[in-house]
């Protein structure tokens, strides 16, 4: 609805209703907030009082019915119009490469009948190139503004090139579906990254064959990868167990006084309070279910290690709304708490921890195989009792006297970090899923070897992250 000319008062939409419909919208807006509310107050009192929470007064009845009524009255009001147009949006999207003469549709653009259009705003892509370089209009915002994200990847793509005077032709543009990273996995693209993807296996694990795609550029990594599944596969291959398995999330929180965090300490830790933390932990979502708390106190401040299972997701959003819901609702009783960050590196995200270690974090794993002396001749190319010596002067030694923190093996970050990329984990958690320890022993009368490997915080997921992404998906395809 634009302004006269001059004028810099906007017009709202609503304001365009019909008066009926916008009293009307009114009315139900405000019964859905106080019914909301009116529940939301009673199921609190219920989880801090231990009742029942399917148990209804005869006062509980109308707020609920107000509740579902005014729900279903706002999402069919302001919600079939978004609806209609996103599914019409992603009727012709299937194919993951699409040429460069075909716009990719946007999920931010909200209508066909938006009255922004691209054109009628910026004009021909010069001139958002210019605007872009002269900083009168923000890059962030190109996907929104022209409703085609292919296009503002090449415009804002092309406003780098004249800030940097440098261009970028050795970095693809086309072929890419940019719409399915917005608002997900990468901001203010400008291109991607070609990386190859190469195929180790069979891998002969727990009866099963796999094949373990790997993206990387480092040479000899997956010959080498492909040699052990090899060397496995002839020996009747490996047997693993996952030992545990639970996302953390620790926040801190401050005090006036020591004291006063040993407090919530001892309540955290009380048995008899876990319930009512478990019930408020989970509503973050179906698939979480809190494991348990420990805290550790340093001086005013304390530190909460939240573990929660997150099903087939690697659930770091899902375990920081948990905590978040737990958060406020320790605010109830403890008023002076102060809460200093969601996150206190207690957890520990993303950087090498003896707690991750010692604790575990996502999952905990243990594999092992014996390999037949025939096998470490033939295909290693080596023999069982120089592999042992090897092993413990170079991995359990040799990393002692570095003094390294779970790193007592010989590459397992190399193969972790290249099967992240393909599989669209989050590569910087590298850094602790590749804690692990690899352990070598001559076994049948020292002519087998049996190997294995214990690595206690594999974060990984299937759902989630970049794991949606055509080329990921794929390759989490292949893996079954």
């Amino acid at each position: 609805f634009p302004a006269k000319s001059g004028s810099s008062t906007r017009v709202q939409a609503s304001d365009a209703l019909p008066l009926p419909i916008r009293h009307t919208n009114k009315l139900f807006s405000v019964l859905f907030m106080a019914s909301m509310y009116y529940l939301m107050c009673r199921w609190r009192e219920k989880i801090r009082t231990g009742g029942p929470l399917h148990a209804l007064t005869l006062s509980d009845i109308p707020a609920i019915v107000g509740f579902i009524a005014s729900l279903v009255y706002l999402i069919s009001f302001f919600g079939i119009a978004y609806v209609q147009s996103f599914v019409s949006s992603h009727d012709d999207e299937d194919d993951f490469l699409l040429s460069s003469d075909q716009p990719v549709p946007c999920p931010l653009t909200c209508s066909k009948k938006s009255p922004l259009a691209a054109e009628s705003l910026f004009g021909d892509d010069e001139e958002i190139v210019c605007a872009v370089v002269a900083g009168k209009i923000p890059s962030y915002v190109l996907e929104a503004k022209l409703g085609d994200c292919r296009r503002a990847a090449g415009i804002r793509r092309e406003a780098i090139s004249r800030i940097t005077g440098r261009g970028m032709e050795g970095l693809p543009l086309d072929g890419f579906d940019y719409s399915s990273i917005l608002g997900q996995c990468c901001e203010m693209p400008v291109g991607y990254v070609q990386l190859p993807v190469g195929i180790a296996g069979p891998l002969l694990l727990n009866g099963k064959e796999y094949f373990v795609p790997m993206a990387t550029t480092e040479g000899c990594l997956v010959a080498s990868t492909n040699r052990g599944c090899k060397a496995i596969a002839l020996s009747d291959g490996a047997v693993c167990v996952v030992l545990k398995d639970g996302m953390t999330r620790a926040p801190v929180v401050r005090f006036a006084t020591a004291k006063r965090a040993a407090e919530l300490k001892f309540f955290l830790e009380d048995p008899q309070n876990f319930e009512t933390l478990e019930i408020v932990f989970n509503r973050s979502s179906r698939f979480a279910k809190l494991q348990g708390i420990k805290c550790s106190i340093a001086g005013k401040n304390l530190y909460m290690r939240f573990s929660c299972m997150t099903g087939d997701a690697m659930g770091m959003n899902m375990v920081s709304k948990g905590v978040q819901n737990v958060l406020d609702c320790l605010q109830n009783d403890f008023p002076d708490m102060d809460v200093i960050s969601i996150s206190g590196n207690f957890c520990s995200d993303k950087k090498p921890a003896a707690v991750n270690w010692i604790e575990g974090r996502g999952k905990s794993v243990v594999c092992e195989a014996i390999i037949k002396e025939e096998t470490v001749r033939k295909v290693l190319k080596t023999t069982v009792s120089a592999l042992v010596e090897l092993n413990t002067l170079k991995n359990l030694a040799g990393l002692a006297v570095a003094g390294a923190l779970g790193g007592f093996n010989a590459h397992a970050s190399n193969i972790v970090t290249a099967i992240y990329i393909a599989t669209g984990q989050d590569p910087a958690q590298n850094v602790e899923s590749s804690h692990c320890i690899t352990m070598m022993e001559a076994v049948n009368d020292h002519n087998d070897l049996h190997i294995s490997v214990t690595m206690p915080s594999i974060e990984v997921g299937t759902v989630g992250g970049g794991t949606q992404l055509a080329s990921q998906s794929a390759c989490l395809n292949l893996l079954g």
